[in-house]
């Protein structure tokens, strides 16, 4: 049996954004993994990060399907900023 190989794709103290991420590469038919982990010593005792994990090779559709949500929730925050 072949041992997949993961790669850390997305990373958040946010377990929402995490979520939506996830659900993202999802509907891209891309397998994901979470990893949560305490963050280092240079951060909070308390705080904590996830991490994202996929296959090696879905590393690059993952980060197309990542950056083309980022970009977007950018443009809707921009058209539509809070005051």
């Amino acid at each position: 049996m072949e041992r997949e190989t993961r790669v850390s794709v997305f990373e958040s103290e946010k377990p929402t954004d995490v979520q939506i991420i996830k659900s993202k590469l999802d509907a891209g038919n891309i397998s994901s993994f979470l990893n949560d982990r305490y963050m280092t010593f240079t951060t909070t005792p308390t705080a904590s990060t996830v991490k994202l994990m996929v296959n090696l090779q879905d590393e690059k559709k993952a980060f197309e399907i990542i950056d083309a949500y980022l970009k977007e929730t950018e443009l809707e925050s921009l058209a539509n900023p809070q005051n």
